[in-house]
């Protein structure tokens, strides 16, 4: 049996958490609740102290196997809902319902929403039914993603649309820009990720762009060169820089992504957190 596994991200913290099919709920790392939550250097001592101090905490507390950050599974203390408020009433927090609000995904609840729904489409094998390198593709993939939460799910802009100083492709001409873009060749991985970084200068829909746009990349690099990005190993800021140059000039975001392919296309666990990644890249920074 496959594990549901995740990534969420607090105050840029990520915390790992597993699905529990006994108990239905997710389980989150205690140390990494820890680091999220307090300004601790040391988030396993602190635990194990708040662990021993309070019997409650003991009680609640589980151990299930998460990777750590040298790549191996570890038996690792987990908390489920009921345990991280128990945690909450334990610690320092001048912020306590923020980190409420977070953890039942109330402070954003189009990308958790969304998200759940970017893993049902590795989960329930949709991706194998959408399009394989167009904007139809790209449309189905959005639609998927953000139906029910935008009314434009799915729909090309008709508006347009800038971010800092760069205005996106006109709307007017994207008749002429997606013939354009269907002739473009996706038989490497050069040429992919060329296709990937003018998609992103057409920037098709109001918002979602780029959560969609990695799905529909890595589904494109799959079918064509049997790879995908493990977008763990790309850095936020480095990414976002790239993106941003990437109209002058794509060095840098070919250099990032190339660095950060792996084989392993049917790995459950890369989709799934590269999926975390994507969706952590759009949050706006404090």
């Amino acid at each position: 049996m496959t594990t549901k596994t995740s990534i969420r991200f607090f105050n840029k913290v990520p915390v790992r958490a597993r699905w529990d099919e006994e108990t239905t709920s997710w389980w989150y790392a205690a140390t990494d609740l820890v680091l999220a939550f307090t300004d601790s250097k040391n988030p396993r001592i602190y635990w194990n102290a708040l662990k021993t101090r309070n019997e409650e905490l003991y009680a609640v507390c589980r151990q299930l196997k998460l990777t750590a950050s040298d790549g191996k599974r570890y038996n690792t203390d987990c908390l489920n809902q009921n345990g991280v408020k128990q945690l909450l009433f334990r610690i320092p927090a001048k912020n306590r319902k923020s980190y409420i609000d977070w953890l039942e995904g109330l402070s954003d609840p189009v990308d958790e929403q969304s998200k759940r729904k970017a893993y049902e489409l590795y989960e329930n094998s949709i991706l194998d039914d959408i399009e394989v390198g167009t904007i139809k593709g790209l449309q189905q993939i959005h639609a998927y993603l953000f139906e029910g939460l935008y009314d434009f799910a799915g729909k090309i802009r008709d508006k347009n649309i800038s971010k800092g100083n760069f205005l996106f492709a006109n709307c007017a001409y994207f008749d002429e820009i997606f013939a354009r873009l269907e002739k473009m060749p996706d038989r490497t991985v050069d040429e992919i990720i060329d296709k990937y970084v003018d998609m992103n200068i057409i920037h098709p829909f109001m918002e979602g762009n780029g959560r969609a746009t990695r799905i529909w990349l890595d589904q494109l690099l799959r079918t064509r060169v049997r790879k995908c990005v493990d977008w763990q190993l790309i850095d936020k800021k480095q990414y976002l820089d790239a993106m941003e140059k990437s109209p002058v000039d794509a060095t840098d975001i070919r250099t990032l992504i190339k660095g950060a392919l792996t084989d392993k296309v049917d790995d459950r666990e890369i989709f799934l957190k590269g999926i975390d990644y994507s969706y952590y890249y759009e949050e706006v920074a404090d």
